[in-house]
């Protein structure tokens, strides 16, 4: 990947100009002779709880060999029964089975919460600050109309979302 993608804060914009690179015009800015994302300032979260991350739309939510163990074990089952129970295979991957209506297998309608909350996957711990949430800020407050948490709350670093 280009060094700006993987970059943890900025690349100088007369280098990145040199190598011929094209920026998304939209993702990052210049200030100061320094390339940054537009959320370099970080942005404002504090999740409610209100499920709705975990309903709706059908999707994918990838979960590796140690995630399932973690939410084996804090579900109360064997591995198997929980491979059997809450995930598919999806070629070489495994992801969350999802009910009819699109909501997680893990999203209990009746309460509006996890069942597996403190073992959840990565993909959900480091939601709303996915890629294509944070692509522009278009995409950001398109997210947020829908995210009752986001744009409120505490404000999450520009390093703390860059570590997740």
């Amino acid at each position: 990947a280009p060094a700006w993608r993987t970059s943890p804060n900025s690349m100088p914009a007369k280098s990145m100009i040199s190598r011929g690179l094209i920026l998304h015009k939209k993702m990052i800015i210049l200030v100061n002779g320094m390339i940054q994302h537009w959320y370099s300032d970080g942005l404002r979260f504090s999740c409610t709880g209100c499920g709705g991350c975990c309903t709706g739309e059908p999707g994918y939510v990838w979960v590796n060999r140690a995630e399932i163990k973690a939410l084996a074990d804090a579900l109360g089952l064997r591995v198997e029964e929980f491979e059997r129970q809450c995930a598919r295979t999806v070629g070489i991957r495994k992801s969350l089975i999802e009910r009819a209506n699109g909501d997680c297998v893990l999203f209990d309608a009746k309460t509006r919460k996890c069942r597996g909350y403190d073992a959840r996957p990565r993909q959900c711990r480091t939601w709303p600050f996915w890629a294509s949430n944070l692509a522009s800020p278009a995409d950001w407050k398109e997210m947020a109309e829908c995210c009752p948490g986001c744009n409120r709350g505490r404000l999450v670093s520009y390093q703390a979302i860059r570590e997740l």
